[in-house]
């Protein structure tokens, strides 16, 4: 049989590394980052633990060998993120954040963009990306037939385009300093589009910080930095843009090329997020684990010897193992097949879905384990939670977006059900 589930030794690197880090930089990060009242500090907080992950080529690792990075396949991505959030999801979100910033390019692979990845190639600094996409009012409908679609636009005047509306959302996209990210991927649509369908406008511009400076005061602003749940050492603000002008060679996808790379984009995050979900209810097992291993709640023997809290714990366990096995056979097969791109979308959307989902009841089981000890904010289940709730909605909501492309898979003429598994029928 070909399913292996030994770890190849690059990949046993990669989680070896991954472990260190997470034990390392990542372990006291929310000990640093709770020391500040607002979101903005607690962010700027984790700024020494970014230039720690720059500087061991956590950024670099993000680009592929073709564009000078040292990226590997999608698996040893999922087996990265799985062991960063099991220990510290906020500070390992700004990391991935930028990741998904520069995976436009990574998928356009243009050599003429060469130049913006410049900054993440260095292991310097604390470089950021984003992909600016999701707006006020959201943004799950921006391709239907008829509707007004994106509003933030882009209109070609000499050899610059001029961009205008507002973003919200975009982890990373505001910067270190709130005066923009050092890359900005701006998903948008142009005033002047050569067809008639809505996907013929959306296009990708490239914006910098030296954009940015070039530009009049005011010409990116925030509007607002939005205090969340989960993730509270994170930047995803309310921003606009007004009149912003970038040279006409930033363009990354000119109009009618943009929307599938932003689906490209968001096919292979979708798997993160799968692992991302594994590595929440990791933490929540061995946290679960570790109190009913060592609590009675005044009973004869240790909690773990009574059924229904062995039976909680199995089910975390299993949940976890199946969730962290469908992640990983959706990293290889989109990148490797069987079957085609569709096919193999088909898994990378079911992994988004089915991990987050699993991950929200999994905490939720471990905290009716413990009972009222987990109401103790000293205790990581209201933590977890407040993780595990974003992940159905984050990253193109389950029920908005995920489920609405496997409904279209599902619906298409040669829709082969099992293609991901066995290659396509003949």
């Amino acid at each position: 049989m070909p399913v292996d589930f030994h770890l190849s030794p690059a990949e046993e690197g990669i989680r070896t590394a991954a472990a260190a880090f997470a034990a390392g930089p990542l372990k006291d990060a929310k000990k640093m980052y709770m020391k500040y009242q607002h979101p903005t500090e607690r962010f700027q907080a984790t700024r020494p633990i970014y230039h720690q992950a720059v500087a061991g080529g956590l950024i670099k690792g993000q680009i592929p060998p073709h564009l000078g990075g040292s990226g590997g396949s999608l698996t040893e991505a999922a087996i990265l993120v799985e062991e960063m959030y099991s220990v510290e999801p906020a500070a390992s979100l700004t990391i991935f954040s930028t990741g998904l910033g520069l995976t436009p390019m990574n998928l356009t692979g243009k050599p003429e963009h060469r130049e913006f990845l410049a900054p993440f190639l260095s292991r310097e600094g604390e470089p950021l990306a984003s992909m600016v996409f999701s707006e006020p009012g959201g943004v799950a409908n921006y391709l239907e037939e008829g509707a007004p679609g994106l509003n933030t636009t882009a209109t070609l005047e000499g050899d610059e385009w001029v961009l205008n509306g507002e973003k919200i959302w975009a982890t990373n996209s505001a910067g270190w300093d709130f005066e923009g990210a050092d890359l900005q991927c701006v998903v948008c649509r142009t005033t002047t589009p050569s067809g008639q369908t809505p996907s013929d406008a959306i296009m990708i511009l490239l914006v910098t910080r030296a954009d940015i400076k070039r530009n009049a005061s005011g010409a990116f602003t925030v509007l607002r930095h939005i205090s969340t749940a989960g993730h509270t050492a994170c930047s995803g603000p309310h921003i606009k843009y007004t009149n912003l002008r970038v040279p006409a060679k930033n363009v990354l996808c000119p109009p009618g090329t943009g929307a599938a790379v932003v689906s490209g984009a968001f096919d292979c995050t979708a798997v993160l997020v799968g692992a991302m979900s594994v590595g929440i209810m990791r933490a929540a097992f061995d946290a679960a684990l570790a109190f009913a291993k060592g609590d009675n709640r005044r009973g004869a023997s240790e909690l773990l010897t009574r059924q229904a809290v062995a039976d909680l714990l199995s089910g975390i366990k299993m949940q976890t193992e199946a969730c962290r096995a469908l992640t990983w056979k959706a990293a290889h097969c989109l990148q490797n097949g069987p079957g085609d791109y569709n096919a193999r979308r088909e898994l990378a959307l079911a992994t988004k879905i089915y991990c987050s989902d699993a991950c929200t009841k999994a905490v939720t089981d471990a905290i009716n384990l413990v009972g009222i000890t987990a109401y103790d904010a000293d205790q990581p289940f209201a933590d977890l939670l407040n993780t595990a709730m974003v992940l159905p909605i984050f990253d193109g909501g389950n029920v908005g977006i995920r489920r609405r492309h496997m409904q279209d898979l599902m619906l298409a003429k040669e829709y082969d059900p099992w293609a991901s598994t066995y290659g396509h029928c003949q």
